[in-house]
């Protein structure tokens, strides 16, 4: 007999198979055979694209925070001097 070896599928490929059930064109059981998963797999993907797909659009834009060290504002100032010689 021949072993059947699990297939390991990329991230890529997950997310293609999550969107596909997502916009619910075919059923779950038309995409699994489709891509060679188990129904199961399939739902379970398409569940975890919802639950993460919130955090795609966290922390990738806005302002930077100030560095101190590169602010204009200090870099041109006059120095101070302190204490007076006399």
């Amino acid at each position: 007999m021949s072993e059947n070896k699990r297939k390991i599928f990329t991230s890529a490929e997950k997310a293609k198979v999550a969107l596909a059930a997502v916009k619910g064109m075919k059923t779950i059981n038309e995409i699994a055979q489709e891509h060679g998963v188990h129904p199961t797999q399939v739902s379970q993907w398409k569940k975890e694209l919802l639950d993460n797909v919130g955090s795609l659009f966290e922390g990738k834009r806005g302002p930077k925070p100030v560095n101190a060290q590169n602010d204009p504002d200090r870099l041109y100032a006059k120095p101070v001097v302190s204490g007076s010689k006399g």
